[in-house]
């Protein structure tokens, strides 16, 4: 098949597949047609840039000569402001706290969501995404599913080339009749899942129900949202472990002589990349509607969590609670909030081996 010929299949693909979507759309067809310009960047990233363990109030050890420490190259999705993908479009403060993840990708349903994917990378890499729907060629993840690779262009992007993935959300990529009127899913790199999401390539989706997303990007009847992902960073699975090695430890020969010391140093448990309570404090308010997105890693076989609030209480598949489980990796769970307590309180995993890392702050004046 040749080049023309197969695009030409995948448009005419596209389009059947789009027409079938739209019969199961009450309403209206697809409203809106909403555009991401998100880039694969191998940047150095530091899990404790404060260098303090903020809940315990003393500094961080500086790393033994051979440790790497607590900065790791790692590879993460940026938001850019076209396609040129020369301007990096910086997150407002209040954002600060989603750390390493990237782009919070927004919809509702009835829409099409575009994402115009540039792999800077050195590594091939793709966006994989949840819950939404997808053709072939707009999946991500290259397995052996009876096609071609003419047929699914968009499984492996190769290093500085881009590719542009569509996206639906029908009616089942949205809430369902007990949801709230929004809800999380995820997006990630799947050309070697395991590798590419130890080494950062994560990212949240919120889709909100039709005709409930307002101009502001939050769902109506929600005054504060707040995404938190629990992850077990196992970096020892990195692309980059090597590279990270020469780099950060000081005496590398050594390093890899030590084994199961050296590897459980680079095991790290974070919420949105950040330990020891480094990440930037969550800033709400008494009495405002919070919906909190809970998301569970995916990096480790011990991305298993429970969150749990100082101060306040959730409602959480209708049910009143102070915590929230991740039974799995991948987890995606949503919890509404009213804050009532003014102060600083604490967030944390509840799981003993995450605990005395796996937390962050939040203040409700």
């Amino acid at each position: 098949m040749t080049r023309s010929m197969a695009s030409t299949y995948e448009r005419a693909t596209f389009l059947l597949v789009t027409i079938c979507c739209v019969q199961f759309l009450p309403g209206p067809a697809f409203a809106a047609t909403r555009t991401y310009y998100i880039a694969a960047d191998e940047v150095p990233w530091n899990y404790a840039p404060l260098g303090r363990d903020v809940v315990r109030g003393k500094p961080i050890d500086p790393p033994a000569s051979d440790r790497i420490g607590t900065t790791y190259r790692k590879a993460l999705y940026r938001q850019y402001t076209d396609g040129s993908f020369t301007t990096l479009k910086r997150r407002p403060s209040a954002e600060a706290y989603l750390g390493y993840l990237g782009p919070v990708i927004r919809a509702e349903v009835g829409d099409t969501i575009r994402v115009v994917f540039r792999n800077r990378g050195t590594h091939p890499y793709s966006m994989h995404p949840h819950g939404v729907f997808y053709t072939k060629a707009n999946e991500g993840a290259p397995y052996n599913d009876g096609t071609t690779p003419v047929d699914r262009p968009g499984d492996s992007v190769a290093p500085g080339r881009t590719y542009v993935y569509t996206w639906l959300v029908p009616e089942r990529a949205g809430p369902g009749p007990m949801d709230p009127n929004s809800i999380a899913w995820m997006y990630h790199s799947h050309v070697n899942e395991n590798r590419d999401v130890a080494s950062g390539l994560t990212g949240p989706i919120i889709i909100s129900r039709r005709g409930e997303l307002r101009p502001n990007g939050l769902p109506r009847g929600v005054d504060h949202e707040v995404i938190a992902s629990l992850d077990f960073n196992d970096e020892n699975g990195s692309w980059f472990l090597d590279d990270n090695i020469q780099k950060y430890v000081k005496d590398p020969a050594k390093s890899k002589a030590e084994g199961p010391a050296f590897f459980a140093s680079n095991e790290l448990a974070s919420i949105n990349g950040f330990i020891d309570a480094n990440m930037p404090t969550i800033a709400l308010r008494r009495g405002e509607r919070v919906r909190w997105y809970v998301l569970g890693g995916m990096g480790s076989d011990l991305d298993f969590h429970v969150l749990h609030w100082h101060g306040a209480t959730a409602l959480v598949d209708g049910m009143r609670t102070d915590m929230v489980e991740l039974p799995t990796p991948g987890s995606m769970r949503v919890a509404d909030m009213v804050p009532d307590a003014v102060g600083l309180w604490l967030f944390h995993c509840h799981v003993p081996g995450h605990m005395a890392e796996m937390n962050g702050l939040f203040s409700v004046r």
